[in-house]
This record gives C-alpha cells, sequence and structure tokens, in this order.
C-alpha cells in the first residue's frame, strides 16, 4: 500500500518564501530521485507562514528508508523559514485524482481522530462513501485520506480546482464533515485551507 511522509514547516511568513525556493529546487528533486517515490505534493499558507510537503511512496520501508537521506534537506528547509518541522507517516488507503494538479489550486486538510479499532470501518466510510459524494462536486479534482493504523490519526485531504472552487464547497463540505464523522466515528481535529504549489503524486 501507498505511504506518505507528511512534513509540516512552521515559520516567519517573512521568510517562508526562501523556504520555499528551496524545497522546490533542492527538496523535491531529492525526494524523486529516490527509490520508491511516487512524487511530491507541496503546498501552503505564505500568511501564516505554513508550508506542508507530502512525500509519496511505493511503500512503508521505502518511507522509512528516505528519511535518512531528506531528513537533513527537511532541517535546513525549516531553518530557512526560521522556523519548525514535524515529520508524520501516514498509510494512503484512499488516492483518487481526477484530473492533473495545478498550481494554485485550493487544498482542504481535516485532521481527524478515529479508534485504531475502527480504522478499517473509517476507511469504507471515505473509500465508498466520500469518494464518490466529493466526485460529484464541482471543481473538485483529487481526494486523499491518510491514516496512522497504531494511534487511529488521520488525514482527509480534498484539492480544488482554485480558491473560488474551494471557497464555494464550505458549505457542503460542513455538512457532509458531520455526516462523515458520525457515520465513521471520527472526531475532528483542525480544519486548514492552502494553495497548492506543486504536486507529482500518482499512484
Amino acid at each position: 500500500m501507498m505511504h506518505a511522509g507528511f512534513n509540516l514547516f512552521t515559520g516567519d511568513p517573512l521568510r517562508l518564501d526562501d523556504s520555499m525556493k528551496y524545497i522546490e529546487s533542492t527538496l523535491c528533486p531529492l525526494v524523486e530521485s529516490q527509490p520508491g517515490s511516487l512524487g511530491i505534493s507541496l503546498h501552503a499558507d505564505p500568511e501564516l507562514g505554513l508550508a506542508v510537503l507530502a512525500t509519496f511512496w511505493r511503500n512503508g520501508d521505502y518511507l522509512r528508508d528516505s528519511e535518512y537521506v531528506i531528513g537533513d534537506s527537511c532541517s535546513e528547509a525549516a531553518r530557512r523559514a526560521a522556523g519548525t518541522l514535524t515529520v508524520e507517516h501516514y498509510s494512503v488507503p484512499v488516492f483518487e485524482r481526477d484530473r492533473p494538479m495545478i498550481p494554485g489550486a485550493g487544498v482542504r486538510l481535516t485532521r481527524m481522530d478515529v479508534a485504531p479499532s475502527s480504522v478499517d470501518d473509517a476507511i469504507e466510510v471515505f473509500g465508498d462513501t466520500e469518494t464518490p459524494w466529493l466526485a460529484e462536486e464541482a471543481g473538485c479534482s483529487s481526494v486523499l485520506y491518510l491514516v496512522d493504523r497504531d494511534s487511529g490519526r488521520s488525514i482527509s485531504e480534498t484539492v480544488w480546482r482554485d480558491a473560488a472552487a474551494l471557497a464555494g464547497s464550505r458549505s457542503a463540505a460542513a455538512a457532509e464533515r458531520v455526516r462523515a464523522a458520525e457515520t465513521a466515528g471520527c472526531v475532528i481535529r483542525a480544519l486548514q485551507e492552502c494553495t497548492l504549489v506543486v504536486s507529482s503524486a500518482r499512484k
């Protein structure tokens, strides 16, 4: 199963641009050159000084091996932003992409917790119910569900055609989020919106 490394950078908004340039020019090509790489996805909220680099891998072994290679570069990206770095590991049981990812697309991240014993039920809900619903929503380009089976920590990521499509989806997404949380037994922990910078993620 596909796995993902979720690298969360927080820093000085005035210094984030330098960090982003380093990520794009140095860190992303380094990730792409590694065995088992299935690409990257980089999105950001420049006003908050936030960037997220998701790296995708054929399996968990490739993900773990990559940490030894890209760790120093990730730390350098955080240093350039005068900020912090948090690294999380997930499996990716749901990955649906209807069209190529275009820079400037809107990204919504919903962080959730689910009991480890209920992870399979949550995957079923997001794969069999949420993904078809989102596929019918105008402007939705991609749906991912990432989960850590041991802790139950999970992330739903949806990518929208542009900022307008992202904003236009908020009301319907809020109602669906409540229904999905009740059905899957999830607890919503955080909601965040970003702008896609670049993506080469693939199955």
